[in-house]
């Protein structure tokens, strides 16, 4: 039963995510946490608060690495497919290839 649970929290903490995942956790960083700290920056000033600016631009960063990092699903829903280990007969092998107008086998 332990090892079940083990096992579970392995395969959470792993995680997959796929390309197109990765590149929409890349965006969405980018985008928040621009946004965190130009927001940060523009309510500092305002205020005049430094401290305020710090709160809420370590706030934004905190939140940003919530929904960043961890490898939640909707980060895996193009997840590659693989070719067949081995090559098996599902891979077509060219039977005549034409270099330079020559046949070769």
């Amino acid at each position: 039963m332990a090892e079940q649970l083990l096992d579970q929290v392995r395969e959470v903490a792993e995680g997959q995510i796929d390309f197109e995942g990765q590149k929409l956790a890349e965006l969405l960083a980018t985008v928040l946490l621009s946004a965190v700290g130009a927001i940060s920056f523009l309510v500092g000033y305002a205020l005049q608060d430094i401290k305020l600016a710090v709160y809420i631009g370590l706030g934004g960063t905190l939140l940003t690495f919530l929904l960043v990092i961890p490898p939640w699903p909707f980060f895996n829903r193009h997840p590659v497919k693989w070719l067949p280990v081995g090559g098996g007969p599902s891979m077509a092998v060219p039977q005549n290839i034409v270099i330079n107008e020559k046949a070769l086998r």
